[in-house]
């Protein structure tokens, strides 16, 4: 007979340990559940995290780290600031949405002129959008104490309704044949989001995504306003007696994750994705949750998450292709590391004792 027993201190070595703990029991669950469903299991788990560093397509599929990667890292890395808080952004796929269709609005508007200011103008506009989107829920919860977990994730698919109506309505390429979707902005140059060093897959939100990972570490970690947010999560009354303001937290984390969620959205947008469709969101707003609390909400380890992340992205369309697993594995591998993180995670609150009997 086992109890648990709340710990009084979680040693550094757990909280390093219960990630890798998770990752590793969803391969293996992942590898039962290929089993079972009548494929090789020790193939299909290397086709997902081998194959796509040192296989024979890995020259592809490497660039392709980096490209899935930033959005990941750039979302996630605002969702960590608010999580710390115990500020609950769900929406970030709204928030996505958003930037991507209010900074492809500004290129549409400007086509087809040519200038150096049109893509920074696109990005004040993506981070814009992401942030008035972000804003709605905190605005909400000040005002009249609405959740924001509920009302940030209503908002997705408000976005979603408003993305499908912009490509079959306002933003609609007038040459498109009547197909739905805006023009390409990878064929209007001062609009379009290359890659920086070819071969590399880097683009501009590569960049956006390591600045991210640094300024959220020096606000967290180096700047008065991390404290205040750390108090907040940990202990919210205290927090309050110290002068911290709940609601200018609450609108500064919710409107941080919108900015650089739509900022990830433009540059989606303006670069892999390339137009404005009814499908412009992916889904990164969801898996950048799951990205947050591997990386144990510390942009280090947002870094390293957002990358193993987006290795089951190449390495789960790579199984489709070669191994005709089904469509949404890798929606079940991120769903189980989610589930194994969280089931881990509680070791780090208790631990296993032996229940003394008489």
């Amino acid at each position: 007979m086992i109890r648990l027993v709340p710990r009084t201190e979680t040693p550094a070595l757990l909280q390093v340990a219960i990630p890798l703990l998770a990752v590793l029991a969803t391969m293996l669950a992942g590898g039962i559940l290929f089993g079972v469903m009548g494929y090789d299991p020790v193939a299909a788990i290397k086709t997902i995290f081998w194959d796509p560093l040192f296989g024979p397509a890995a020259s592809y599929s490497r660039p392709q780290l980096l490209v899935k990667a930033a959005p990941l890292i750039l979302i996630a890395s605002g969702l960590a600031v608010g999580f710390r808080a115990g500020i609950w952004n769900i929406g970030a796929e709204g928030q996505y949405i958003v930037g991507a269709i209010t900074g492809a609005a500004v290129a549409l508007a400007a086509y087809p002129a040519q200038g150096m200011w049109i893509f920074p103008a696109m990005v004040v506009a993506g981070a814009a959008g992401g942030w008035a989107w972000g804003m709605v829920p905190a605005l909400l919860r000040n005002w009249f104490g609405a959740s924001e977990i509920l009302v940030s994730l209503m908002l997705v698919y408000v976005a979603q309704r408003i993305a499908a109506w912009m490509a079959f309505g306002p933003m609609k390429n007038p040459e498109g044949f009547g197909f739905p979707g805006s023009r390409n902005l990878q064929q209007y140059p001062p609009a379009s989001n290359p890659e920086l060093v070819a071969g590399t897959g880097a683009h501009w939100g590569v960049v956006a995504a390591a600045a991210a990972v640094l300024a959220t570490w020096f606000l967290m970690s180096r700047h008065i306003r991390g404290f205040h947010l750390r108090a907040a999560g940990l202990a919210p009354r205290a927090a309050r007696f110290a002068g911290v303001r709940p609601e200018t937290l609450v609108a500064f984390c919710l409107g941080l994750s919108g900015a650089l969620a739509g900022m990830a959205g433009l540059f989606e947008v303006a670069g892999p994705a390339g137009q404005i469709t009814d499908k412009v969101g992916v889904g990164y707003g969801f898996t950048a949750i799951i990205v947050a609390f591997l990386g144990r909400l510390h942009p280090v380890g947002i870094l390293l998450a957002g990358l193993l992340l987006a290795l089951t992205y190449i390495g789960g369309e790579l199984a489709q292709l070669t191994m005709n697993l089904p469509a949404a594995t890798v929606q079940v591998f991120q769903g189980m590391l989610l589930f194994f993180l969280l089931g881990f995670d509680l070791l780090t609150r208790y631990r296993i004792a032996r229940r003394i009997t008489a």
